[in-house]
């Protein structure tokens, strides 16, 4: 596929509205953060065994 400059496909996709949404709300944040705490936590006491 040949890429013209300035054109719509040599630039980066717009995000959708649900994306922003997630990169924005706090509350999911929150939710992300402790869900990979989680996981760390879980791989940590994995390891230690």
């Amino acid at each position: 596929m040949k890429l013209t400059p300035y054109s719509q496909n040599a630039f980066t996709p717009i995000p959708s509205k649900f994306t922003l949404f997630r990169r924005t709300c706090v509350i999911w944040q929150v939710i992300k953060f402790i869900m990979i705490n989680i996981r760390m936590t879980i791989l940590i006491i994995k390891s230690h065994h």
